[in-house]
């Protein structure tokens, strides 16, 4: 089972794609930090300090300007995150985030898909912010009980 999440961003798609690659980028709209530039076969860290969280990706695939794969969660056996850029012209990309590897089964199924829309929206308008207009403030507001 899949969750699939898209939005508008009035930027070019090389933009947007170094946006989530560049270390020194990704700060302003989602994690506060990532040890080194995305590139496929690497193992990256995040952070984030407002949560007082730490965790591990991998970089399954990376098609500069098109796509990243990554995979995220417990001992490999976690989700499998892509997000496709698809430039509309030279000034809009319509971004999709698609998170694979929810459980059908699961009692809490609904309540974990919420939750993760949730959290790719509020990603995606701070990636949208941050590209469009400069605002980087938006990042780690988001208030989880």
């Amino acid at each position: 089972m899949n969750n699939l999440t898209k939005m508008k961003i009035l930027k070019p798609t090389n933009e947007v794609f170094e946006a989530f690659v560049d270390p020194t980028k990704i700060g302003n709209f989602w994690f506060s930090s990532s040890s080194e530039r995305w590139e496929q076969g690497k193992t990256i860290t995040v952070r984030y300090v407002e949560y007082n969280a730490q965790l591990d990706i991998e970089i399954k695939e990376i098609e500069v300007n098109k796509k990243i794969v990554f995979q995220w969660g417990a001992n490999g056996e976690g989700h499998i995150v892509t997000i496709t850029l698809n430039e509309m012209d030279h000034s809009t990309t319509i971004i999709e985030v698609n998170e694979a590897g929810f459980n059908e089964n699961d009692e809490a199924l609904i309540s974990q898909l919420l939750d993760n829309k949730e959290g790719w929206v509020f990603m995606l308008t701070c990636l949208k912010g941050y590209l469009e207009s400069s605002v980087n403030q938006l990042r780690g507001g988001l208030v989880k009980d």
